[in-house]
């Protein structure tokens, strides 16, 4: 089930990825997605400080803010993670990542939460555009055989590739 350096094995943890998913579409009929969860959240936090808001916003009328199964999925998903990580024996506090370190120093703490929370709105900002999570999309819509799904899967590789060799260009 483990690698030599603690993690899991790649294959394995797709197959079981993969499993998860089947059995998530068979059983309850919904499909992985969480960005959803992430809009959800911002509502329930707003709903606290500004009730009557959220309740006039067309958008929180066809998207309640609720604790749902996706929230609790993404709880699932850091659970999973955590534990994985503990089990493996490879969990670590870790502020920069290795390669980013080499890249931009050790003192780019900023830096990287500026970059962070750059991609985290534009990968935001694109889920709402396309009104829905773009990783559901392309798992969830190449396990239907949807043509969609696959292009949104080699967009998601071209752009990772992409953004990698101008981030680590050099290297």
């Amino acid at each position: 089930m483990q690698q030599r350096d603690g993690g899991w094995n790649p294959y394995l943890a797709g197959g079981l990825a993969g499993l998860v998913s089947v059995l998530s579409a068979w059983y309850s009929g919904m499909f992985f997605g969480a960005s959803t969860t992430f809009v959800r959240a911002a509502g329930l936090i707003e709903r606290l400080f500004m009730p009557e808001r959220v309740a006039q916003l067309e958008y929180f009328v066809k998207t309640t803010p609720k604790i749902d199964w996706q929230w609790m999925f993404l709880v699932g998903i850091l659970l999973g993670a955590l534990l994985s990580a503990v089990t493996s024996r490879s969990f670590r506090w870790q502020a920069l990542p290795d390669m980013w370190q080499e890249r931009f120093g050790a003192n780019s703490r900023a830096l990287r939460a500026v970059a962070a929370f750059c991609g985290g709105v534009v990968l935001i900002f694109g889920a709402r555009l396309a009104d829905g999570c773009p990783s559901g999309h392309g798992l969830s819509g190449t396990m239907q055989l949807a043509v969609s799904g696959y292009i949104s899967l080699v967009c998601f590789f071209a752009g990772g590739l992409l953004m990698a060799r101008l981030i680590y260009r050099g290297r």
